[in-house]
């Protein structure tokens, strides 16, 4: 299976007309579904830019939110595949269609199980270790049982309880692995006790939503119009993928959401 950060592979899923009607937390306004099918195709061409190979599934209208399909599952370095319970009742029916994908490349699945919830954005690898997002979408028992299943293929794991920061869904919105001992960082998790002995790079309080950085095959995809987070980037030595998001972050979602990695 690849190395960390190493991708061959990504299962994506356009946003489906009914885009809109899907969750969000944030005001910014109702995203322009026109422009959300421009932004993901850029994003497309870049990790096919990056040598990554795409399998794409039709758009699902019964899903407002499936485009996001991050949520689904945990794929691990080592070969296994954790299908999620998304936390949202809403979601829960987007998991069928990937494990039907997933298929072609996995031969077995591990699976989150009621009354556990998981959302794939609240569960960031880096490296060996995972950080586990307890937040309004993944519950105790559902990080529990992750842990459960990585333990089982060697990975080591730390909870940490995002549900009274309310300026983020998911943790991947706070927090992004950039190799080695590197994590971005906003700065309401960057005193976590989880994060001593991790070298952090601290983002200013305005751009906040470009911590959701994606490390793919060496290079860094950075959400477009934080041009902080991006020279920050640039300065460790990545080469940077600037993309517009910004109908995705209108509805809660990041760079990570929009692919799963493999």
């Amino acid at each position: 299976m690849p190395d960390h950060g190493i991708f061959r592979r990504a299962l994506v899923r356009p946003p489906a007309e009914n885009f809109a009607d899907g969750l969000t937390t944030v005001d910014l306004g109702v995203p322009d579904v026109r422009e959300a099918l421009a932004q993901y195709a850029a994003y497309c061409r870049a990790l096919e830019g990056l040598e990554v190979g795409l399998t794409s599934l039709p758009a699902d209208p019964r899903y407002p939110d499936s485009t996001f399909v991050e949520d689904t599952a945990i794929l691990t370095p080592r070969g296994t595949a954790i299908l999620t319970r998304p936390g949202a009742a809403s979601r829960q029916g987007e998991v069928a269609a990937i494990e039907t994908a997933l298929g072609a490349f996995y031969r077995a699945f591990s699976r989150i199980e009621a009354p556990g919830t998981v959302d794939g954005g609240d569960i960031c690898e880096a490296g060996d270790h995972y950080f586990l997002g307890v937040s309004r979408r993944t519950n105790e028992e559902g990080a529990r049982q992750l842990a459960r299943f990585l333990a089982a293929d060697g990975y080591t794991s730390s909870v940490i309880d995002i549900r009274d920061l309310s300026v983020i869904l998911h943790l991947k919105s706070g927090i992004a692995w950039l190799g080695g001992r590197r994590l971005a960082v906003i700065g309401a998790l960057a005193q976590h006790p989880a994060f001593r002995g991790w070298e952090l790079l601290r983002l200013s309080p305005e751009e906040d939503y470009a911590a959701n950085l994606v490390l793919v095959n060496g290079s860094v995809l950075v959400a477009e119009g934080f041009p902080k987070v991006a020279r920050a980037v640039r300065d460790l030595g990545y080469p940077t993928v600037e993309l517009p998001m910004s109908e995705y972050q209108k509805m809660d979602g990041g760079l990570s959401c929009l692919s799963l990695r493999f």
